[in-house]
């Protein structure tokens, strides 16, 4: 599954032709607002394989663990 990242902005005005990429191609879109990943999109067959492939499940959960935006503030006190 090809993934691709786009903004919100791009997204919006080209979702028309992000829908057909995504079902006609089986490409995952990561949308990010101000750069920071907010959502993925992916078509219904893909959503469906990755429920019933334990190895796809992985493969997308690793994504999404390098991709998520990290909220470090502060420190831990001891």
């Amino acid at each position: 599954m090809l993934t691709k990242k786009i903004s919100s902005t791009q997204a919006q005005n080209n979702f028309g032709r992000v829908l057909d990429d995504i079902n006609h191609n089986h490409t995952c879109y990561i949308i990010e607002r101000r750069g920071i990943p907010q959502a993925i999109i992916l078509s219904l067959d893909d959503f469906a394989r990755l429920l019933n492939d334990r190895e796809e499940r992985q493969l997308v959960s690793q994504v999404i663990a390098e991709i998520r935006p990290k909220y470090l503030l502060g420190q831990v006190l001891t």
